[in-house]
């Protein structure tokens, strides 16, 4: 398995893009790349280019057009193929569970954890799982807020936040 990456332009800044790919080539176009993380500059968490990964924005052609698209307000949804075994079974199920939510909708803290089926203390657990989500934007965690309708905790900034929820229009 190859580590590829790339770096892109969008509204939030430079969107660092790094990528899976089988068998050591860079993947033309994008066909065999799995998005292993998408980052923000200063993301709590977020990647940081390894030694040994190449850079490939040749790789990221079909995810690039998808951000563009989202960013223009073209496209309300994302097609990507994820790279397998990050996280925990229970990170899992928690970003699963975010990727069910729709384009310019929110949701709660608690909704989500009650969809993962933790409950009481599950509820800060949800929101660790989701404060590692390596997919900003593809996998949205901006779509989680408050149960009393605050923007509360994201890796990428409230600020980020605020403007992906405007960019839907789930927020004012």
């Amino acid at each position: 398995m190859t580590t590829i990456y790339a770096r892109v332009d969008s509204p939030l800044g430079e969107l660092l893009l790094v990528g899976e790919v089988p068998g050591g080539s860079g993947a033309a176009g994008g066909a065999g790349v799995r998005l292993r993380s998408l980052s923000v500059p200063g993301q709590k968490g977020g990647a940081v280019v390894q030694d040994g990964w190449q850079h490939a924005p040749e790789a990221f052609t079909e995810i690039t057009g998808q951000l563009e698209a989202y960013f223009t307000g073209r496209s309300t949804r994302f097609d990507v193929a994820f790279a397998q075994g990050v996280g925990t079974e229970f990170q899992r199920r928690v970003w699963e569970a975010l990727e069910s939510i729709p384009y310019g909708r929110t949701v709660s803290y608690g909704e989500v954890a009650a969809q993962v089926g933790a409950s009481g203390a599950g509820v800060r657990a949800v929101g660790t799982a989701i404060g590692r989500n390596p997919l900003l934007v593809v996998r949205p965690c901006h779509r989680v807020i408050g149960a009393d309708g605050a923007l509360r905790g994201y890796a990428g900034g409230l600020e980020r936040k605020k403007l992906l929820l405007g960019l839907e229009g789930a927020v004012g």
